[in-house]
């Protein structure tokens, strides 16, 4: 398995391991860690800025993190962004506080956000930049 589809599997096993309704943010053409996500029966929603259609069938919403609707994103337990840019952490964190989900991202190389946050080794580096409050 090559390092890109091992950094997705990775990824999609922690969430399928760890939360019940996902949402992963910028999907773009890559779908590995959704499909894993999807198939283990975990409820999951991909967003991108740019209209998309997914290869799997797997839910799809076009938004801007930038200017989110909300509405697509209530009742989610995790955010998750692999490979953001790192102007779109910000918006994710604020989103994730409103909403009341977890935010995990996984970095481009040793890239973080501030201090990074909560570190989760999963196989591969995740930064978990808000906790859902209970």
């Amino acid at each position: 398995m090559g390092d890109y589809n091992y950094i997705e599997t990775c990824i999609g096993n922690y969430i399928s391991a760890h939360y019940a309704r996902a949402i992963e943010v910028g999907i773009g053409r890559n779908e590995v860690a959704a499909k894993i996500v999807s198939s283990n029966g975990i409820l999951v929603r991909c967003t991108d800025v740019k209209v998309l259609e997914t290869s799997s069938g797997l839910p799809f919403s076009q938004d801007d993190i930038f200017s989110p609707d909300t509405t697509l994103y209530t009742g989610a337990e995790v955010i998750y962004a692999i490979r953001p840019a790192i102007e779109m952490i910000p918006p994710l964190i604020e989103l994730a506080v409103r909403i009341n989900a977890d935010l995990i991202v996984y970095h481009l190389g040793f890239e973080s956000y501030e201090n990074g946050r909560d570190i989760i080794n999963c196989g591969v580096l995740l930064h978990r930049y808000h906790i859902h409050q209970k």
